[in-house]
């Protein structure tokens, strides 16, 4: 039996519901016993209504994690019982089976291919690589969502030339990847933007001579207008606040010639941003970005190797741990900004 965080309406607490039962493997289909979660602004906007209409009520929620297989369906040669894994939402190789129905009484409780805030989940083959030597099993939840988006946009989606600059908006999961991944190129300036004292102190700690506390300054007329940081604006922007102001303001803060903006973030459903065409006109770009442009079999070893060579220290980003009970206060606190990346420790000896 599965012990899982439900949401149930949308504005409502989750709710913790016991006694959920294991259906049954379908082929490509894989049973994993899960060890920790991690949670993003992506929940905290399913759970606000963020997202918009939900059909699916009641669901599971979560997509990045790690654990162990329990069992295989049919056709499943990627992963085998026992191995441990991290789960997340990008498509790798392997069987992509959609959704995964739980009978729980007389209802059906809903689970797209991969959830994670539950005891056990069953997920598709493709929304796993197996957990590589010499990351934790903590550690490597990052590996499902946080490090893969940040860190890819820099290394799979910019191609940056040497000597150029780049300013990070937003230093939470994502963004603070993005900003560790900075240190594998030869930029000249590094130069985060956050309203947190405390993550802008991590991030002179890993090495950045410049910052900008949006709190008390305008990232504008910092980073655009001061010729000593960036020569005219940021050769290159990566935003992942998920506040629609703030794309804006990562776009303007660019170069006006060939500065190029990309965004990880997804505002509430509704909002747009809004952009001066004669800027594109120009010479800035702007595009999104779909997981960092990851191959999660490709890029889930490139990530640990620099992990375990200590150019990623990714255990900074982990400062709040909760209990699954205790999940929703870790999308409060997510929520508020009280946390970075919040985990969440369901079985750490899975």
């Amino acid at each position: 039996m599965i012990t899982a965080a439900v949401l149930t309406g949308l504005g409502q607490p989750l709710e913790l519901v016991e006694g959920i039962a294991v259906p049954e493997l379908r082929p490509g289909q894989v049973l994993v016993k899960i060890a920790y979660s991690g949670v993003c602004m992506s929940q905290v906007m399913e759970q606000s209504g963020g997202r918009g209409h939900d059909a699916w009520l009641p669901h599971m929620l979560g997509h990045e994690a790690t654990g162990r297989v329990i069992a295989t369906g049919s056709e499943v040669g990627k992963v085998a019982e026992g191995d441990a894994v991290v789960l997340g939402w990008i498509r790798g190789t392997g069987a992509e089976c959609g959704g995964c129905q739980y009978p729980h009484g007389d209802r059906t409780i809903n689970a797209g291919g991969v959830t994670t805030f539950s005891t056990h989940a069953v997920v598709s083959e493709n929304r796993l690589v197996k957990l590589p030597e010499g990351v934790p099993m903590d550690v490597g939840v990052l590996f499902g969502c946080a490090l893969p988006t940040g860190a890819g946009i820099v290394l799979n989606e910019l191609d940056p030339r040497p000597g150029t600059s780049i300013a990070v908006f937003g230093l939470g999961g994502i963004g603070m990847s993005a900003l560790m991944a900075c240190r594998i190129h030869d930029f000249a300036k590094v130069v985060p933007v956050d309203v947190s004292a405390e993550k802008l102190a991590l991030a002179r700690e890993l090495g950045c001579e410049e910052w900008v506390n949006a709190a008390g300054k305008d990232p504008q007329d910092v980073i655009r207008d001061v010729h000593e940081i960036t020569r005219g604006g940021a050769d290159y922007c990566v935003e992942a606040s998920g506040r629609v102001g703030v794309i804006e303001q990562a776009f303007l803060s660019s170069h006006p010639k060939h500065g190029l903006t990309v965004f990880a973030s997804h505002p509430p459903a509704g909002e747009k941003i809004s952009l001066d065409p004669h800027h594109l006109i120009a010479g800035r770009q702007i595009r999104g970005s779909w997981g960092g442009g990851c191959d999660p079999d490709r890029d889930i070893p490139r990530f640990a190797e620099l992990y375990r060579d200590g150019t990623l220290p990714l255990e900074r980003l982990i400062t709040a741990r909760y209990g699954l009970e205790q999940v929703n206060e870790a999308l409060d606190d997510l929520r508020a900004g009280r946390a970075w990346r919040p985990l969440i420790e369901i079985d750490p000896n899975a």
